[in-house]
């Protein structure tokens, strides 16, 4: 059997598009990756961001915010980036892990300017989405960076 790849996916506060790229990428790739993820800071775990990933069957209820001191001294083969605020500040890794940057915009944000409930939560479920498409081509789309 295959060795996974220790993959850590790094935002700033590990409490949004992080965690739904370690649900999914446990939910979906589970059997060729061991996902982690972590922060520059640490926001904790958004609850829309749990409540958007339980509506399409992912639990990331038992995930907590983690900061990159955390993980650091972990053999990761890939570091991904999730925002442009982690890729500006992302540290060096010690051994073979190559950082990527694929960014993804911040549901927060898109949902401070929403009118309504519905809205806002359209906003998580927008990047949940594109999350999982960007998931769903792993390893291979890693691989080839």
């Amino acid at each position: 059997m295959a060795k996974k790849l220790n993959v850590l996916f790094l935002c700033t506060g590990n409490s949004c598009r992080s965690q739904m790229a370690e649900g999914w990428c446990r939910h979906l790739k589970g059997d060729v990756i061991e996902p982690y993820s972590a922060g520059i800071e640490t926001h904790g775990l958004n609850p829309n961001a749990v409540k958007v990933m339980a509506e399409a069957g992912v639990d990331i209820s038992k995930q907590y915010s983690k900061h990159l001191d955390q993980v650091k001294e972990m053999d990761f083969d890939y570091v991904v980036t999730v925002c442009g605020h982690a890729n500006e500040n992302c540290p060096m890794f010690p051994g073979k892990a190559k950082v990527i940057h694929v960014g993804f915009d911040d549901p927060p944000a898109l949902a401070k300017n929403a009118k309504t409930e519905q809205e806002a939560i359209d906003c998580y479920r927008r990047v949940r989405d594109e999350i999982r498409t960007f998931i769903e081509q792993l390893p291979e789309r890693l691989e080839g960076c």
